[in-house]
């Protein structure tokens, strides 16, 4: 199973509360929602569903699975809610327990053995598990080199601080451009493909 990771990420690189004001206020975090005035249906809604299409399953981490099974859980009727309903859907966390997995086709990964299991199922066969916001998450599966596809929404905004996916450990992790689709609204979505063996120096 790829890993493929896919964030709304401003120009700063920031991923912090792109669905609403109250997602995720740490840190001071004023811009919650941000993401809305740049979404654009066809070329960004195109995508998310493109990317459920190819995914045999969800990995969240906690508070991310909590958002996302609050606003899907009890809806149906669209083929974007119903899938994301069926798919398995894994995760991350210290705190819950199995019996607060309440949505459908929930599995625990306990924080302390997370990064061994999710290695298990990206050696496993099936499709794509994909990564939606879960900041923390994203950066350790990138800190730990887990990522096959960089999925991101750039939108043309500069936020000024906020919470990031990527690593500031010092090491070098080479992708390559696979794709790159604007839309009108000026965000584009940007696919990086992790490539094995980084270019040659000049």
């Amino acid at each position: 199973m790829r890993i493929v990771i896919t964030e709304f990420i401003s120009l700063d690189g920031v991923v912090q509360a792109p669905g609403g004001p109250e997602e995720d206020t740490d840190g001071g975090f004023a811009h919650g929602g941000w993401s809305h005035a740049y979404f654009d249906p066809e070329v960004l809604g195109g995508a998310f569903d493109a990317t459920l299409e190819k995914a045999g399953g969800l990995l969240y981490g906690r508070r991310t699975w909590q958002t996302m099974a609050e606003a899907w859980s009890r809806r149906a009727g669209d083929a974007f809610a119903d899938r994301i309903n069926g798919l398995p859907k894994y995760v991350v966390s210290g705190t819950l327990g199995e019996s607060d997995l309440t949505w459908n086709n929930s599995r625990l990964l306990p924080s302390g053995e997370a990064v061994a299991r999710i290695r298990e199922l990206r050696a496993s066969e099936g499709g794509d598990l994909v990564t939606m916001g879960s900041s923390t998450l994203a950066r350790t599966l990138l800190s730990e080199d887990l990522v096959d596809e960089l999925q991101l929404l750039v939108m043309p905004v500069v936020l000024g601080g906020g919470k990031s996916i990527f690593p500031v450990d010092g090491t070098k992790r080479p992708f390559e451009l696979a794709s790159a689709t604007a839309a009108k609204s000026g965000a584009q979505v940007c696919v990086y493909r992790r490539v094995s063996k980084a270019p040659a120096e000049a």
